[in-house]
């Protein structure tokens, strides 16, 4: 029987790895591939699990920390996979603040689960206007120096730089960018897409799909720091239902709901990592709205729109922003009462929410050597 195919992409957080993901699904199964897909999150009610489920794939989730701090729970929903579909091809989507993921999860599964997978190299997707100011070649937001210092560790691992999202930008700035990467980072095979668009997507996915994880020492972290840089990062996962007596536009309803949301970020001054909402109507099958922002001062982009109005439904929001997690409960909490009361008979019920910081990863393995 021959061995499954694991790929891992990575990437911080709003850098469209999700979109991605799912493109790559979508091409694997028009070659005929099974395709089961692993999400990961530190807590429960993910956005993209929702999203990517909408499509007809099937999805395990994994929550409660990172996939390096949740080793074993990876491996068991690879087999939950396996009991359903048996597919040809995993694909996993990390934590978006997670790093040293070839150390703590490519090198223990070729390690000790060698006979039951192949393992990809590890890709890791990044947003071009956030790199260009992180790398210091244009001004703008960023994020402090210990959340910086995480960022960097993922391009430093990464064995291919994905610069995702090239439609929006020029290619003074593009060619500016990939030689800063290429300078920083010699070891890293750069490419240049657009998940949204389908640009250059073809050519990646093909070498993910046959190309093998390398080998070499891994890189030296810091756990300390990463942790402290993770930990400035709030979190808030918030499930809510809704219903009313009319009809309305869920893609609108989503949109008032951001636009509150990021409003209040910028008042506090706090940046945001990710704001992802879905609104997924309870009587229209697998139709979902779902609506990405992933910067202050770039406007909120719906990905996916219900084709029709709704009555009733499900809103889930994840939030991370570089700031106090009990602030983020207070501006999700006052833009759902506010939106709500726009719609005269119209009722809201949180289902679940969490806010915090994530905790120290402490991974399960940690190989120095592949």
């Amino acid at each position: 029987m021959p061995k499954a195919r694991y790929i891992m992409i990575g990437g911080f957080l709003g850098a469209g790895k999700t979109t991605a993901i799912l493109k790559l699904a979508e091409h694997l199964t028009a070659q005929g591939l099974k395709v089961g897909l692993i999400t990961n999150d530190q807590s429960v009610g993910l956005v993209d699990t929702a999203m990517l489920g909408a499509h007809g794939f099937d999805v395990q989730e994994i929550t409660g920390g990172c996939f390096c701090c949740r080793f074993n729970s990876l491996v068991d929903a690879a087999n939950q996979l396996s009991k359903q579909i048996r597919p040809d091809v995993f694909i996993a989507e990390p934590v978006g603040s997670c790093t040293d993921l070839k150390a703590s999860v490519s090198y223990p599964l070729r390690r000790i689960y060698g006979d039951d997978f192949s393992v990809a190299p590890l890709s890791v997707l990044i947003d071009p206007v956030r790199a260009l100011r992180i790398l210091g070649l244009e001004e703008g937001k960023a994020f402090s120096p210990k959340v910086v210092y995480v960022y960097r560790k993922q391009l430093e691992e990464a064995e291919i730089i994905v610069i995702n999202k090239i439609d929006l930008l020029i290619t003074e700035r593009l060619t500016a960018l990939r030689n800063e990467l290429a300078r920083q980072f010699p070891n890293s095979r750069i490419v240049e897409v657009s998940a949204r668009k389908e640009l250059g997507l073809v050519d990646w996915f093909d070498t993910i799909a046959v190309s093998d994880l390398g080998v070499g020492p891994s890189m030296e972290v810091d756990y300390e720091l990463y942790a402290e840089g993770e930990a400035l990062l709030g979190w808030l996962n918030c499930t809510v239902a809704i219903s009313g007596p009319d009809l309305i536009d869920g893609n609108q309803f989503i949109r008032k709901i951001a636009n509150h949301v990021q409003q209040s970020l910028k008042d506090a001054l706090a940046e945001i990592a990710h704001l992802k909402l879905t609104f997924n109507p309870t009587e229209q099958g697998n139709d979902i709205a779902v609506l990405n922002q992933v910067r202050n001062d770039h406007p909120a982009e719906m990905s996916h729109e219900l084709a029709d109005p709704v009555r009733e439904g499900e809103l889930i929001i994840n939030l991370r922003a570089e700031t106090d997690p009990e602030m983020l409960n207070g501006f999700v909490s006052r833009a759902i009462a506010q939106v709500i009361e726009s719609y005269p008979g119209w009722a809201y019920e949180i289902v679940h929410e969490e806010h915090f910081r994530p905790g120290k990863p402490e991974p399960t393995h940690r190989f120095v050597e592949a």
